[in-house]
């Protein structure tokens, strides 16, 4: 069992503090060990898999729906209610019917700025927010070795975006290169059989997929960034479980360096561990964001679902790196959210309108 409270924290109000308090207690009651308290709390989708948590060959459910993540790792992972994740630690079952699957051919080799935000922008622009209702999402294809684990993992975290069961990796030379020396256990490597039944089978071609922008209200509601139109924002955020990784704040410090956000526009960067943290600062990542006037965040959830460190005003646009922008999702009701990568999220703070790093790179 692991426990991450990291929607909420560090607490924003007395409720989040009493119920993290709540957590906190009962992990000393039960003796557990993986209770990750803020500062050793990272946000728990990248934090598990960095710390060999969750692996190959697993079997995970999770108190949040982007539990999914872990398919990058080949791992069977998904989401449940607060119901069925009691009865799983009082009875240590979960009850499941085995989800069909999609097959999604990903053809070719990415663009520039082109990263696995953009992919699984493009699918889910492609087959709509319920074109995977309770199926898995399995990707093959020539493009696959080029794509990073960190590409992979948000790939995967994104499939419930399209109302997956889960998304899934067929672990290679990538996925063991990140596990060895990295999980706790014995890593259990699957594959597909060579005969296996498929609902549907889906190409995806590279030469197809520019930097994606996914427009309010809904992350289906996708287009090229080319496409995007003059769209003035007030706030950028780079961050969560789907892009706070150190290659995302990478990819954002080599645009930012030397430049400025632009005035009128906030943008906050948040680490999603502490070790990605700690290889920022020490890389001078943290230092290029702060020289361009960035604020950069504790490891937390914060603003993605409008928890904290970044809520959003009536009639406020923000640009940002998480995974949902549904109506209020990062604060007031009349604000509007749109879902990008992290090139493009760098490349809008500066100009302060919605652009493409080619625009400032």
């Amino acid at each position: 069992m692991i426990l991450v409270p990291d929607h909420f924290a560090p607490n924003k109000d007395i409720e989040s503090a009493e119920q993290v308090k709540m957590l906190r207690e009962f992990a000393a009651e039960q003796s557990l060990t993986n209770f990750w308290d803020v500062g050793r709390m990272g946000i728990e989708h990248t934090l598990l898999p960095e710390q060999g948590l969750v692996g190959p060959g697993d079997l995970v459910i999770g108190a949040d729906s982007h539990t999914c993540t872990y398919g990058a790792l080949g791992a069977f992972a998904a989401g449940v209610g607060s119901t069925d994740l009691a009865a799983a630690m009082i009875t240590g079952q979960a009850w499941y019917k085995v989800p069909e699957a999609i097959l999604f051919e990903l053809k070719g080799k990415p663009q520039k700025w082109v990263t696995g935000k953009d992919i699984i922008l493009y699918i889910i622009g492609k087959i709509g927010v319920d074109g995977a209702l309770y199926k898995s999402m399995e990707y093959t294809g020539d493009m696959i070795p080029l794509l990073t684990q960190d590409d992979r993992f948000t790939i995967s975290n994104m499939a419930v975006e399209a109302g997956a069961k889960n998304g899934i990796f067929t672990p290679d030379s990538v996925t063991k290169e990140y596990v060895e020396g990295r999980f706790k256990r014995e890593p259990k490597y699957y594959a597909s059989d060579e005969d296996a039944d498929y609902c549907e089978k889906i190409d995806i071609n590279g030469d197809d997929v520019e930097p994606q922008v996914a427009f309010p209200h809904l992350p289906s509601n996708t287009r090229g960034v080319s496409e995007a139109g003059d769209v003035k924002v007030d706030q950028v955020v780079i961050g969560s479980c789907t892009n706070g990784r150190y290659s995302d704040l990478k990819i954002a410090a080599e645009i930012m360096k030397g430049k400025k956000v632009a005035k009128n526009v906030r943008m906050i960067v948040i680490p999603a561990t502490p070790e990605i943290y700690k290889q920022a600062l020490k890389n001078g990542l943290l230092e290029i964001f702060m020289e361009s006037e960035a604020a950069v965040s504790t490891p937390t959830c914060g603003p993605c679902l409008g928890g904290h460190m970044g809520i959003l005003a009536s009639g406020e646009k923000a640009l940002t790196t998480t995974n949902r922008n549904f109506v209020g999702r990062m604060g007031h009701p009349k604000s509007e959210v749109y879902l990008a990568g992290p090139a493009v999220a760098a490349a809008t703070a500066i100009t302060g309108k919605i652009s493409s790093p080619e625009e400032v790179a």
